[in-house]
């Protein structure tokens, strides 16, 4: 299985080079279309390769899925917490009902299951 996962990895890899090899190109990023940034006197832009502005888009989907889904299971966690403190509160009130109940004399079948 690790072999299989380390060749998944290498073809993405791979992808990911000969991605960046077909776009090499410099391209031109503005904050502002042309006719807004004359008017307000922001003219800001960048230059970089086009493959390093797809690799920032695709970081930053990422990053904005895994944060809009911690959010959205937000409410799962927190039952699952309710959930747990409440399993430790029975756990607990069982032992202290147990040490508090008088010991009886079992059935002698019910002592043999419960030795097993």
């Amino acid at each position: 299985m690790a072999y299989l996962r380390y060749g998944f990895a290498t073809l993405v890899a791979l992808v990911f080079v000969t991605i960046a090899l077909a776009n090499r190109s410099m391209v031109t990023v503005q904050l502002l279309p042309d006719a807004l940034a004359s008017l307000t006197g922001i003219d800001m832009s960048l230059s970089l390769p086009l493959f390093v502005l797809l690799g920032i888009a695709i970081a930053v989907g990422l990053l904005l899925g895994f944060v809009w889904e911690w959010f959205r299971e937000h409410a799962i966690r927190a039952e699952a917490a309710r959930l747990r403190r409440e399993q430790e509160s029975m756990r607990a009130e069982l032992k202290r009902a147990e040490k508090a109940a008088p010991q009886t004399r079992k059935d002698d079948v019910l002592a043999l299951v419960e030795a097993k």
